[in-house]
């Protein structure tokens, strides 16, 4: 009864114009990640570029969250909207502890297996990109926001793959060399593979909404 009460209110639109910038901010702290990923000199450039895009997606959470405060009707629960930017803010938080661990241990080059794991994070992003706008109108977007969402579940699953893989090259590689760079890249494979973690959390959060909605 209530959810038909609510449909027939007006709502505060701007949420989603928020979900989009916060989007594209995430897209865009992907690509520099992969940029980061590629090694080089250029490595720690596209670090800062990681933690600026990290504090920008921080500005547009708070705005989130301060509209959710003060909205009298929000397009769909107020926990829901809490718990999906906070999801999107998390994936985008892990990219920049990637980020940190690099400069940290002054990293220059990557296995490949974690620059195809970059690429995969781009993709997931730009989903979640794509899935967003769509929630203004769920009832009509069921089926591409539940393909959307399994498809992010199925990079997931390709990350975990290129992980395990990612850390058995790692210890062939090192077991009888350098202890320390096997605990770096471990570190780097861990954090990467959070960041997809997190981007499965949005789809799970994407999927509860449109659950509640429909």
């Amino acid at each position: 009864m209530m959810r038909w009460f609510r449909a027939f209110l007006p709502r505060e639109e701007r949420f989603f114009d928020l979900f989009d910038r916060h989007a594209q901010t995430v897209i865009q702290g992907a690509v520099a990640l992969q940029g980061m990923l590629n090694g080089g000199e250029e490595t720690p450039v596209y670090c800062q570029r990681v933690n600026q895009f990290e504090n920008d997606a921080d500005n547009i959470t708070r705005e989130v969250l301060t509209a959710v405060r003060r909205t009298f009707i929000t397009p769909f629960d107020r926990g829901d909207i809490k718990n999906l930017i906070t999801s999107l803010d998390d994936a985008i938080d892990q990219m920049q502890q990637t980020a940190k661990a690099v400069m940290l241990f002054e990293v220059r080059s990557f296995e490949p297996p974690m620059r195809e794991i970059g690429g995969l994070l781009i993709e997931c992003a730009n989903l979640v990109g794509r899935a967003l706008p769509l929630m203004q109108e769920i009832g009509k977007n069921v089926a591409m926001l539940t393909a959307i969402t399994e498809e992010l579940g199925k990079l997931e699953g390709r990350v975990d793959d290129l992980h395990d893989i990612g850390l058995k090259e790692l210890f062939l590689k090192h077991r009888d060399g350098n202890a320390m760079d096997f605990i770096v890249g471990v570190e780097i494979y861990d954090h990467l593979e959070k960041v997809a973690d997190r981007f499965d959390d949005v789809a799970n959060e994407i999927n509860s909404i449109v659950i509640e909605q429909v």
